[in-house]
Protein backbone atom coordinates (compact mmCIF):
# COMPACT_ATOMS: atom_id res chain seq x y z
CA UNK A 1 0.00 0.00 0.00
CA UNK A 2 1.15 3.52 -0.69
CA UNK A 3 1.73 5.84 2.26
CA UNK A 4 -1.19 8.17 2.91
CA UNK A 5 0.79 11.17 4.12
CA UNK A 6 2.85 11.67 0.96
CA UNK A 7 1.08 14.54 -0.84
CA UNK A 8 4.04 15.51 -3.05
CA UNK A 9 3.95 12.33 -5.12
CA UNK A 10 2.38 12.40 -8.56
CA UNK A 11 -0.74 10.32 -9.14
CA UNK A 12 -1.01 8.97 -12.72
CA UNK A 13 -4.03 9.91 -14.83
CA UNK A 14 -6.04 7.79 -17.24
CA UNK A 15 -5.30 9.49 -20.55
CA UNK A 16 -7.62 7.27 -22.63
CA UNK A 17 -10.64 7.93 -20.41
CA UNK A 18 -9.87 11.65 -20.50
CA UNK A 19 -9.60 11.51 -24.30
CA UNK A 20 -12.96 9.77 -24.63
CA UNK A 21 -14.71 12.22 -22.31
CA UNK A 22 -13.04 15.15 -24.08
CA UNK A 23 -14.17 13.81 -27.45
CA UNK A 24 -17.72 13.44 -26.15
CA UNK A 25 -17.87 16.98 -24.76
CA UNK A 26 -16.30 18.75 -27.72
CA UNK A 27 -18.12 16.50 -30.20
CA UNK A 28 -21.39 17.51 -28.54
CA UNK A 29 -20.38 21.15 -28.82
CA UNK A 30 -19.54 20.57 -32.49
CA UNK A 31 -22.95 18.96 -33.01
CA UNK A 32 -24.62 22.06 -31.55
CA UNK A 33 -22.57 24.37 -33.78
CA UNK A 34 -23.36 22.25 -36.85
CA UNK A 35 -27.06 22.18 -35.98
CA UNK A 36 -27.08 25.95 -35.57
CA UNK A 37 -25.36 26.40 -38.94
CA UNK A 38 -27.82 24.00 -40.54
CA UNK A 39 -30.82 25.78 -39.03
CA UNK A 40 -29.66 29.23 -40.10
CA UNK A 41 -28.56 28.32 -43.64
CA UNK A 42 -30.36 29.95 -46.56
CA UNK A 43 -30.98 26.69 -48.41
CA UNK A 44 -33.25 24.05 -46.97
CA UNK A 45 -30.99 21.01 -46.87
CA UNK A 46 -32.93 18.86 -44.42
CA UNK A 47 -32.21 17.50 -40.99
CA UNK A 48 -29.39 15.24 -42.17
CA UNK A 49 -27.52 18.32 -43.36
CA UNK A 50 -26.11 18.54 -39.85
CA UNK A 51 -24.03 15.46 -40.65
CA UNK A 52 -23.69 15.64 -44.44
CA UNK A 53 -22.92 19.33 -44.89
CA UNK A 54 -21.54 20.37 -41.47
CA UNK A 55 -20.16 17.04 -40.28
CA UNK A 56 -16.59 18.26 -40.61
CA UNK A 57 -17.22 20.68 -37.73
CA UNK A 58 -18.31 17.84 -35.46
CA UNK A 59 -15.34 15.65 -36.32
CA UNK A 60 -12.80 18.49 -36.09
CA UNK A 61 -13.99 19.62 -32.67
CA UNK A 62 -14.31 16.06 -31.37
CA UNK A 63 -10.81 15.20 -32.59
CA UNK A 64 -9.27 18.37 -31.15
CA UNK A 65 -10.92 17.81 -27.76
CA UNK A 66 -9.82 14.21 -27.63
CA UNK A 67 -6.26 15.04 -28.69
CA UNK A 68 -6.06 17.85 -26.11
CA UNK A 69 -7.21 15.70 -23.18
CA UNK A 70 -5.07 12.73 -24.20
CA UNK A 71 -1.92 14.78 -24.82
CA UNK A 72 -2.36 16.77 -21.59
CA UNK A 73 -2.71 13.68 -19.41
CA UNK A 74 -0.08 11.67 -21.31
CA UNK A 75 2.40 14.53 -20.92
CA UNK A 76 1.56 14.74 -17.22
CA UNK A 77 2.15 10.99 -16.85
CA UNK A 78 5.45 11.11 -18.74
CA UNK A 79 6.72 14.19 -16.91
CA UNK A 80 5.15 13.13 -13.59
CA UNK A 81 4.10 16.72 -12.98
CA UNK A 82 0.72 18.40 -13.10
CA UNK A 83 1.35 21.95 -14.29
CA UNK A 84 0.57 24.39 -17.11
CA UNK A 85 3.18 22.89 -19.46
CA UNK A 86 0.91 19.88 -19.95
CA UNK A 87 -1.87 22.20 -21.12
CA UNK A 88 0.56 23.88 -23.50
CA UNK A 89 1.50 20.51 -25.02
CA UNK A 90 -2.12 19.42 -25.33
CA UNK A 91 -3.20 22.81 -26.66
CA UNK A 92 -0.46 22.80 -29.29
CA UNK A 93 -1.51 19.40 -30.61
CA UNK A 94 -5.23 20.24 -30.46
CA UNK A 95 -4.64 23.49 -32.35
CA UNK A 96 -2.64 21.57 -34.94
CA UNK A 97 -5.64 19.25 -35.45
CA UNK A 98 -7.88 22.28 -36.03
CA UNK A 99 -5.29 23.72 -38.43
CA UNK A 100 -5.14 20.44 -40.39
CA UNK A 101 -8.80 20.83 -41.27
CA UNK A 102 -7.81 23.96 -43.23
CA UNK A 103 -5.10 22.07 -45.19
CA UNK A 104 -2.48 24.76 -44.65
CA UNK A 105 0.81 24.36 -42.76
CA UNK A 106 0.93 27.98 -41.58
CA UNK A 107 -2.51 27.48 -40.07
CA UNK A 108 -1.42 24.23 -38.43
CA UNK A 109 1.46 26.03 -36.71
CA UNK A 110 -0.58 29.16 -36.02
CA UNK A 111 -3.55 27.38 -34.48
CA UNK A 112 -1.19 25.11 -32.54
CA UNK A 113 0.78 28.01 -31.10
CA UNK A 114 -2.36 30.02 -30.35
CA UNK A 115 -4.13 27.18 -28.57
CA UNK A 116 -0.96 26.32 -26.64
CA UNK A 117 -0.60 29.88 -25.36
CA UNK A 118 -4.27 30.33 -24.50
CA UNK A 119 -4.76 27.00 -22.73
CA UNK A 120 -1.43 27.22 -20.90
CA UNK A 121 -2.24 30.74 -19.69
CA UNK A 122 -5.71 29.64 -18.60
CA UNK A 123 -4.24 26.75 -16.62
CA UNK A 124 -1.45 28.89 -15.16
CA UNK A 125 -3.83 31.59 -13.92
CA UNK A 126 -6.40 29.11 -12.63
CA UNK A 127 -9.05 29.82 -15.27
CA UNK A 128 -12.33 31.11 -13.89
CA UNK A 129 -11.54 29.80 -10.39
CA UNK A 130 -8.51 32.02 -9.96
CA UNK A 131 -5.09 30.85 -8.91
CA UNK A 132 -5.51 29.22 -5.52
CA UNK A 133 -4.06 26.10 -4.05
CA UNK A 134 -6.40 23.20 -4.80
CA UNK A 135 -4.89 21.06 -2.05
CA UNK A 136 -5.31 23.61 0.76
CA UNK A 137 -8.07 23.01 3.27
CA UNK A 138 -10.55 25.89 3.31
CA UNK A 139 -11.13 25.70 7.07
CA UNK A 140 -7.43 25.81 7.93
CA UNK A 141 -6.93 28.70 5.48
CA UNK A 142 -9.68 30.74 7.16
CA UNK A 143 -8.36 29.93 10.64
CA UNK A 144 -4.89 31.09 9.59
CA UNK A 145 -6.38 34.33 8.24
CA UNK A 146 -8.28 34.89 11.50
CA UNK A 147 -5.19 34.27 13.62
CA UNK A 148 -3.16 36.56 11.39
CA UNK A 149 -5.63 39.43 11.74
CA UNK A 150 -6.97 38.87 15.26
CA UNK A 151 -6.34 41.70 17.73
CA UNK A 152 -6.66 41.61 21.51
CA UNK A 153 -9.88 43.10 22.91
CA UNK A 154 -7.89 45.54 25.08
CA UNK A 155 -6.26 47.06 22.01
CA UNK A 156 -9.60 47.40 20.25
CA UNK A 157 -11.21 49.05 23.29
CA UNK A 158 -8.28 51.45 23.65
CA UNK A 159 -8.78 52.64 20.06
CA UNK A 160 -12.58 52.59 19.82
CA UNK A 161 -13.50 53.40 23.40
CA UNK A 162 -16.44 52.31 25.51
CA UNK A 163 -20.10 53.01 24.89
CA UNK A 164 -22.14 52.63 21.72
CA UNK A 165 -23.04 49.06 22.70
CA UNK A 166 -19.42 48.22 23.58
CA UNK A 167 -19.58 47.22 27.23
CA UNK A 168 -16.48 45.50 28.58
CA UNK A 169 -16.37 44.17 32.15
CA UNK A 170 -16.72 46.95 34.75
CA UNK A 171 -18.34 49.34 32.28
CA UNK A 172 -21.37 50.15 34.46
CA UNK A 173 -19.19 51.14 37.46
CA UNK A 174 -16.95 53.37 35.34
CA UNK A 175 -20.01 54.95 33.72
CA UNK A 176 -21.58 55.63 37.10
CA UNK A 177 -18.37 57.27 38.36
CA UNK A 178 -18.08 59.43 35.24
CA UNK A 179 -21.69 60.64 35.58
CA UNK A 180 -21.23 61.37 39.29
CA UNK A 181 -17.99 63.22 38.62
CA UNK A 182 -19.39 65.24 35.73
CA UNK A 183 -22.95 65.98 36.84
CA UNK A 184 -22.88 65.20 40.55
CA UNK A 185 -25.70 62.67 40.20
CA UNK A 186 -25.49 59.13 41.50
CA UNK A 187 -27.21 56.86 38.97
CA UNK A 188 -28.54 53.56 40.18
CA UNK A 189 -28.57 51.01 37.41
CA UNK A 190 -31.15 48.29 37.15
CA UNK A 191 -30.93 45.23 34.99
CA UNK A 192 -33.76 43.18 33.52
CA UNK A 193 -31.69 40.09 34.17
CA UNK A 194 -32.92 38.51 37.43
CA UNK A 195 -29.47 37.02 38.09
CA UNK A 196 -27.64 40.34 37.77
CA UNK A 197 -26.74 42.10 41.04
CA UNK A 198 -29.02 45.08 41.77
CA UNK A 199 -27.87 48.27 43.46
CA UNK A 200 -29.35 48.95 46.86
Amino acid sequence: MAPHGDDDSYHPKDAIAAALSGMAVTGGAGLLVAAFQNATSVNNIGAWGVFTRSGHIITTLAASGGVYCFARDAAANLRQADDHYNSAIGGGLAGAVVGMAHKSMPRVFGFGAGMAVVLSAANYTGGLRGNKDREADEFSRKEAMRMNRRRPIEETLAEVGEGRSIRPPGYEERRRERLKERYGVDIKTYSADPNAPQDA
